[in-house]
């Protein structure tokens, strides 16, 4: 497996998050790069400020991905926020949800094998990026309602799941 690609601009990188790291600089997303296995960058979503916290696993060829929301589950509400987690990732077609340590963050986790020898493209970074934020947006006034005790995880949900028609 050859880890020495060329990106489209014709600039060689080592591995993903070398792209992920030029991407975020020319966008003007705060970066910071931890070593050469990780990279942190925030965005701005629909709801709130989303870390995303990106992983490179060489040795498997993995390019793995955490985004967190801008939202603590107190602990009086940690069961019935890990019961929503159980409905929202049965509406996921790709990654799943989890509450992040000790601060009970919501996460969205996907993991992307690079296992042929071949690195993501601008593209391919992009969709990543946008599956992530979008779930995040799409789950986050669901996970707003349980963890500030405002509805069950059934309810929840399915207030969070209208979708609406038209435009106003």
């Amino acid at each position: 497996m050859t880890d020495i690609l060329a990106d489209p601009l014709g600039f060689p990188f080592v591995d993903p998050l070398d792209l992920l790291e030029r991407m975020a600089i020319a966008r003007g997303w705060p970066c910071t790069r931890h070593g050469d296995e990780e990279l942190a960058l925030e965005l701005e979503g629909q709801w709130c400020r989303y870390e995303l916290w990106f992983a490179w696993h060489r040795e498997l060829a993995v390019l793995q991905l955490v985004c967190a929301l801008d939202l603590v589950v107190p602990v009086r509400r940690k069961a019935q926020t890990q019961l929503l987690l159980a409905l929202a990732n049965e509406r996921l077609l790709l990654g799943h949800f989890d509450l992040m340590g000790e601060e009970r963050r919501p996460a969205f986790r996907y993991a992307l094998p690079f296992r042929d020898g071949t690195m993501p493209g601008p593209e391919l970074v992009d969709e990543l990026i946008e599956i992530a934020t979008s779930e995040c947006d799409r789950f986050y006034p669901a996970f707003a309602f349980v963890a500030r005790g405002l509805k069950s995880p059934d309810e929840a949900l399915a207030a969070a799941m209208l979708e609406t028609e038209g435009e106003a």
